[in-house]
């Protein structure tokens, strides 16, 4: 069976993003992040993207991966842009950039997406689609990405979520010389 690994870049204070509307720039994870991005990172992240060959998006996720990809060549950029894409939103009526709009129940959609024969299904950012995946057990692993960074203002870790209490194992923790360190968890 196939495993959804969710991937996440975090700052100290819990900031995964900006609010929508914009409230600080400063707050998005291209801004604060990058200064860290280095040989450690793109390995890591190399690792995770020689792992799986699908991606499970929610809408806000999709809609600035495709505007941040999709103009763009070469490896990483050939890689996102072929990968075959699974959508999860109440508001699309419609999908470009290689994806599918996940219609009907989400939970049993992702479910018979796992059951399909090939690799891990790779899902980035923290959301609103994350609720429906924690509360039916349909996650894996959790990458965090830990940036030795405060933000001070942006979206936090789950916010919104409104899923129980969920206990989680740390799995595995990978360090870079950049000070990032990211946590691998998976559920109890």
């Amino acid at each position: 069976m196939r495993k959804i690994i969710e991937s996440t870049f975090v700052s100290l204070d819990g900031i995964i993003d900006d609010t929508r509307p914009s409230t600080a720039s400063r707050a998005e994870p291209q801004h604060w992040g990058q200064p860290y991005w280095d040989e450690d990172h793109a390995g890591y992240a190399q690792k995770l993207m020689d792992s799986g060959d699908a991606m499970l998006l929610g809408r806000v996720t999709y809609e600035g991966f495709a505007e941040a990809w999709s103009g763009r060549d070469g490896d990483s950029a050939e890689w996102f842009n072929s990968m075959p894409k699974y959508v999860a939103s109440r508001t699309l009526t419609e999908t470009t950039w290689n994806a599918t709009l996940i219609q009907g129940d989400v939970a049993e959609e992702v479910a018979k997406l796992k059951e399909q024969p090939g690799k891990d299904i790779l899902k980035w950012g923290t959301g609103e689609l994350d609720r429906t995946l924690v509360e039916h057990g349909l996650v894996d692993e959790f990458h965090f990405w830990y940036f030795p960074v405060i933000v001070g203002a942006g979206k936090h870790l789950f916010e919104g979520a409104g899923f129980d209490t969920t206990h989680l194992e740390l799995a595995e923790v990978n360090r870079f010389a950049s000070g990032i360190a990211v946590h691998v968890y998976v559920p109890k």
